[in-house]
């Protein structure tokens, strides 16, 4: 591949996205401003649990096709194509921070070479593509939109299986330049100008976070009415029009983006003059979830949550990552802390407790040793295969809230456990 390629940010987009297109026989050049992180990545350890990433920049460190390097400006000097892929965090008011993207262009703005391709990777706000323009100021430099598309747990093969392939830019010709850097992978392109690339993302992401608050809420009323929730999705999954993804009870939806990018879209449609109440009623939703969950803890433990001995199984916001940002588990167990509880937790990767007042335990059955109520927070397969006659053994109380219906019913009712799911009779 002729194209040389910088990717500044190593998190967790930027790491995959470098490693990826190293897998794709580009050259590329990863930059983070953190030491520490780069020093870690070229000896082939990573930050982040992501499945088949490790082997990847292992893999592409030894060949040569893959880089890391301190700072974006020696990244950047050389490179034809420049991924940007930096944070862009919630701010209190609900819209995104665009600091790091507009001093990433700063800095490497009169360093790039005549003709190179900036892309923005990272999620911005609707027009941020002309902010980037001005922070780098060279009219010799385009300046594309590419959002993600990458779900945590499987963005390496979410990078190389894409369902789609979305690019906006002004300009034909820079459009299939980058379109061509993805020739590879047959996907199908989208090119599109730069303003709808940069809805896309979040109107995606504000799109499934709808279906997941959808679910949730559907679950209370299956609750109400005695149907099961999981038997009313199969039957709406079936429809060719809804799908069987994302059809999922739980105890509400985080992480990095779900949160990020639906307050997002409220804030910029409420700029543009819009009251998108449609999706203030989604996030609505979701925080009530939290409760629902809390409730159902409660009741379980016979009304008070003072002084209970509560097992979180799992801390992680969704299984196959350790990312515990705006997780559902963390959530549910602020709230329960709140109230008088004291919880100890396992998780099979997250392996230093995310707060004070969580005791992390070795395994499963530790956590749960004189549990008052065991909790499933977080859908782990580990969690699936448990052993109920040991855990049975070591509970105080037989008593399960299972946010994610993993839990066999039938074999708990059998050993006299009281049970309580979502949307479950």
């Amino acid at each position: 591949m002729d194209e040389r390629i910088a990717v500044i940010g190593a998190g967790y987009v930027g790491l995959t996205t470098a490693a990826c297109l190293a897998e794709l026989g580009y050259l590329v050049t990863c930059a983070d401003v953190d030491a520490v992180r780069v020093g870690e990545l070229r000896s082939g350890r990573l930050p982040i649990h992501e499945d088949g990433l490790g082997e990847l920049v292992q893999t592409h460190l030894a060949d040569g096709r893959l880089e890391f390097e301190v700072g974006a400006v020696h990244a950047v000097v050389d490179a034809d194509v420049v991924f940007i892929c930096v944070p862009t965090p919630e701010l209190p008011d609900g819209s995104a921070d665009m600091s790091f993207v507009h001093s990433v262009a700063t800095e490497i703005g009169p360093r790039l070479k005549s003709g190179a391709i900036v892309i923005n990777k990272s999620t911005v706000p609707v027009g941020s593509l002309r902010q980037v323009e001005r922070s780098l100021a060279r009219s010799d430099v385009a300046v594309v939109s590419n959002p993600e598309f990458l779900r945590e747990g499987s963005a390496v093969a979410d990078f190389l299986q894409p369902d789609r392939i979305v690019i906006g830019a002004d300009d034909p010709e820079i459009a299939a330049r980058v379109a061509a850097l993805y020739r590879p992978l047959a996907a199908p392109i989208l090119l599109t100008d730069p303003v709808s690339a940069e809805t896309i993302k979040y109107a995606a992401n504000s799109f499934l976070a709808t279906k997941l608050s959808f679910v949730n809420a559907l679950a209370a009323v299956c609750e109400a009415v005695g149907a099961d929730v999981d038997e009313v999705m199969l039957g709406i999954g079936y429809d060719s029009r809804i799908g069987h993804e994302f059809l999922r009870p739980g105890p509400g939806w985080g992480g990095s983006c779900f949160p990020k990018d639906t307050g997002a879209l409220i804030r910029i449609a409420e700029a543009a003059g819009y009251d998108f109440s449609l999706l203030r009623g989604v996030v609505d939703v979701n925080r009530e979830q939290f409760e629902r969950v809390v409730d159902k803890i409660t009741r379980a433990l016979g009304g008070s949550l003072d002084g209970a001995r509560i097992a979180a199984l799992g801390l992680a916001f969704k299984a196959g990552t350790d990312d515990v940002r705006h997780s559902p588990a963390l959530e549910v167990i602020d709230r329960l802390v709140a109230r008088g509880a004291t919880v100890r937790a396992y998780d099979p990767v997250v392996t230093v407790s995310p707060s004070a007042d969580v005791v992390l335990a070795d395994d499963l059955y530790a956590a749960c040793v004189d549990a008052d109520v065991v909790v499933v927070l977080t859908e782990w397969d580990e969690f699936r295969l448990v052993d109920l006659d040991r855990l049975a053994g070591v509970v105080a109380r037989r008593a399960v809230v299972d946010t994610r219906n993993v839990f066999d019913r039938a074999a708990l009712q059998r050993l006299d456990f009281t049970f309580d799911g979502v949307g479950r009779r």
